[in-house]
Parts: structure tokens; C-alpha cells; sequence
């Protein structure tokens, strides 16, 4: 269904995709309250959200963010699949971040939240790299102090098929070393800096003052990202892992998209199916959710 181009302030109209960065398109939802998002088509990615009542934005992008077909946006949220990382064949990350979503659903409902839905199905493209018919689908939901992403992947093909991904949610801070993670104590992970696995998280509050980039296993669903004057809870549902991870200033100067600095001003806290591939088989569906609530 081709979108209505009606304005986004009318609840219950369907929002069209406007002129973003470099040509690319995006949607610009808008909560009753003013709580705002952005999403770009291109690789359904999310990169910018402002809570009601707030001015400045609670997600990270790179001022040197690249949106050019084949190039994944440095920030926002990046939908990582149907590969994690580096764990597999595929690309870092997999295909999904830099294919270009269909948006199947852009509107203000009457309750005020503003709600978005993207579709990535298979292709010549994905089957040459990833032989599999999938559908995946991404909702964004914006209203109040809160943003809720949900991702959901659908086997729809005949044979059984395993995945990995992610949610790589990059959070805004004003200073990463005033910033702190909490609700990862007596957590498992693995260290993939230090190359180090099975380790108990024994800080209750995680400090992030070196490359960070760690698998935590039985993280909690809930956890918060703290720093002077406001705090960030997050809390997923479906995903099995937690990542944490920030690239440190040397980390940082050797990524080409992302600005001298940023590191210092962002935290990924991503979750994840990362420890275990998800197993689908014909006509099967996953399904898993990140919200994160402004404090």
C-alpha cells in the first residue's frame, strides 16, 4: 500500500518517507506529546530519538556517518542480521544494515504513539550470500520518555535455518567517563578484548575506561546507563545476551565514519543473540524487543 502523504500531527494518518541524509529517505515519527524518532529505510536503522519534553537527543550519530548504498550508518540503532559480529561468513554484522527496508506502516495512532513498521524479505542479493527465505520485520514505537524497537524474523522457506544478530543500540553520553552501567553484577560474559570467557561481573556499576567489548550471558533484562543528571533504563525481552561495548580512543581514531572524540560520547548496550544461534524451521518465528525509557 503506496503511503498518504497527510501531516504526521494528524492521528491515524499514515506518514510518507521524507529526504534525508545523502539522498536516502526516512521517516519522522511523532508522538501527541512531541516525543520524537527518525528512521531510514536503509537498513531500517533508527538514528535519532528525543523523549517528550526533552531537546537534546538520547541516541549517538556520527557527524561522519556514511548513508550510501553498501555502507552501514555509524550510530542510532543498526540492525545486525542474520550474523553477529564477525560470527559466521558473512560480513561484520550481515547484510540487513545496509539493505533497503520496505516501510509497511507509518503512523499516529489515537493513543499519541507514533508507530512505524519496516519489511526485509529475501532476494537474489541476500540468497547469494545467505541462501534462506526470511522475513524480518521491524516495528518502532516513540511516545513519551520511551522508544521501543521490536525485530521480528520469520522462516519462510522449507528448510531449517539458524541466525545471530542484534539490536546495536548506540547511546548518547556526554562523557564515558562519567558514565556508568548498572545491573550487570554476578553477570557471566566474555571479554573479547581480552580474550578471556566465563567471567563473573563483579562491579555493580560498570565503568568504561578502556576498549570495552564484552558478551554478557546471563545478564538481567533490565539494566540502566547512568551519568550525571539523567539515566537510561533499558529492558529487553526475547534476546538472550547483552552486549556492552564503546571502541576506546585508540579504537575509535582507526573507525573512518566516526568523528575524532566520539568514542567519549557513546555507549553501545545491545541485545543480542549472540552467545547461540536461533534455530527456525519452516514457517517458524522469532521475535525480540529492546525498550528504552528516558529518566
Amino acid at each position: 500500500m503506496t503511503p498518504k502523504t497527510s501531516p504526521p500531527s494528524d492521528a491515524g494518518a499514515e506518514l510518507a518517507p521524507v529526504a534525508g541524509a545523502e539522498g536516502q529517505r526516512k521517516v519522522v515519527l511523532v508522538a501527541a506529546d512531541g516525543a520524537r524518532a527518525e528512521v531510514y529505510l536503509h537498513g531500517a536503522q533508527v538514528t535519532s530519538w528525543v523523549p517528550a519534553g526533552d531537546t537534546s537527543d538520547r541516541l549517538f550519530l556520527s557527524a561522519r556517518s556514511r548513508y550510501k548504498p553498501g555502507a552501514a550508518i555509524r550510530g542510532g540503532v543498526p540492525v545486525c542480521f542474520p550474523q553477529f559480529a564477525t560470527q559466521g561468513p558473512l560480513p561484520s554484522h550481515g547484510f540487513a544494515r545496509v539493505s533497503t527496508w520496505d516501510l509497511t506502516r507509518g503512523e499516529r495512532r489515537d493513543s499519541g504513539t507514533a508507530h512505524a513498521v519496516l519489511r526485509l524479505t529475501d532476494s537474489d542479493a541476500t540468497r547469494a550470500v545467505w541462501p534462506h527465505a526470511f522475513v524480518a520485520q521491524l516495528s518502532i514505537k516513540v511516545n513519551g520518555r520511551e522508544l521501543e524497537i521490536g525485530l521480528i524474523v520469520e522462516n519462510s522457506g522449507s528448510t531449517l535455518f539458524e541466525f545471530t544478530g542484534a539490536l546495536h543500540t548506540y547511546l548518547r553520553v556526554a562523557d564515558i567517563r562519567q558514565t556508568v552501567v548498572r545491573g550487570l553484577r554476578n553477570a557471566r560474559y566474555r571479554d573479547k578484548v581480552l580474550g578471556t570467557d566465563g567471567v563473573i561481573e563483579t562491579a555493580s556499576e560498570l565503568r568504561i575506561d578502556r576498549e570495552l567489548d564484552r558478551v554478557y550471558y546471563t545478564a538481567p533484562d533490565a539494566l540502566e546507563v547512568h551519568e550525571p543528571g539523567r539515566t537510561t533504563a533499558i529492558r529487553a525481552t526475547g534476546f538472550p545476551e547483552t552486549v556492552v561495548w564503546n571502541p576506546g580512543e585508540r579504537g575509535g581514531a582507526a573507525l573512518e565514519d566516526l568523528e575524532p572524540g566520539g568514542y567519549a560520547r557513546m555507549v553501545c548496550v545491545e541485545a543480542a543473540v549472540a552467545r547461540a544461534p536461533a534455530a527456525l524451521s519452516a514457517g517458524e518465528s522469532w521475535s525480540g524487543t529492546q525498550k528504552l525509557t528516558a529518566r
